[in-house]
């Protein structure tokens, strides 16, 4: 399905340019998030995964040329590492059982996830992207994976190790911090991706940092995961309320009425195209 197919209402969706090889065609593919396990909507273009997200103010629209889009959220494609993405279904597909490290898996056998076709759509990108954490067995011309909890700890230490290096270059405050903040602050962006067990446990453990301090960040601006729906609009609002909404009404005291103004215009019949003499 090309990315626009299915979004009946144009929305503002600010993406990388991907476009340099491939047909600049993408599509839109439904996952389990690796930290809720939630269906949650990505963008797979060009060998390229990306997460959407949403932001919105409570009141807010935007101009597109001469067309007022009516949905004032922001949808942001940002690029994903699709290890992530693959790490809890390769987690149970090795079946493993406290001292048993498992089972060697074929990659379709793996890629395989009932309700979820999307993840066949990345078999083409999956050898070169989880050798980094498995262990790979060649029996003629077949290939069986299983994930190896030393090289997911390592890839996870260069996650970290990445983001303490940019972490300090982003602004003042982040420059500002000491070290150990800094490792607690890019363990927390790693947590959105992790599962508490095993993986986000392991990482804390072999850092020696408390996993709740760690789980306890949180971010002031939330941008919200786009769910699998046919319109990009109908994902799970979970917006923010301004000042006037956090308001509580009193008991019996009936809340005020909107007030309708007669006589108004739609703001849209407010804008036409300027016609050349």
């Amino acid at each position: 399905m090309a990315w626009s197919e299915g979004v009946e209402e144009t929305r503002l969706l600010i993406a990388p340019d991907v476009n340099a090889i491939g047909n600049g065609l993408g599509q839109f593919l439904s996952f389990r998030h690796p930290k809720s396990g939630k269906a949650t909507c990505y963008l797979f273009k060009n060998g390229t995964l990306q997460e959407l997200n949403w932001f919105k103010q409570s009141y807010g629209s935007w101009f597109l040329g001469d067309y007022v889009c009516e949905d004032g959220r922001l949808y942001t494609a940002t690029i994903v590492d699709p290890v992530f993405i693959m790490l809890p279904i390769f987690e149970e597909a090795r079946m493993k059982k406290r001292d048993d490290p498992g089972k060697f898996r074929q990659l379709d056998e793996i890629m395989f996830v009932n309700s979820y076709p999307g993840y066949q759509h990345l078999i083409p990108i999956a050898e070169n992207c989880m050798q980094v954490v498995c262990e790979i067995k060649e029996i003629g011309s077949s290939k069986f994976f299983r994930l190896d909890d030393s090289k997911v700890l390592a890839w996870l230490c260069y996650k970290v190790h990445q983001l303490k290096q940019i972490l300090p270059t982003l602004d003042k405050n982040y420059a500002a911090r000491d070290k150990k903040d800094t490792l607690t602050d890019a363990i927390s962006i790693l947590g959105e991706y992790l599962e508490d067990e095993p993986w986000l446990k392991l990482l804390c453990d072999h850092l020696k940092l408390n996993l709740l301090d760690a789980t306890m960040k949180a971010s002031v601006i939330e941008f919200h995961p786009t769910a699998p729906d046919n319109s990009l609009g109908s994902s799970n609002q979970l917006q923010g309320k301004s000042g006037n909404e956090r308001k509580t009404t009193r008991p019996g005291k009936q809340p005020k009425k909107a007030k309708v103004e007669k006589d108004s215009r739609n703001i849209k019949d407010m804008f036409s195209r300027a016609s050349r003499k």
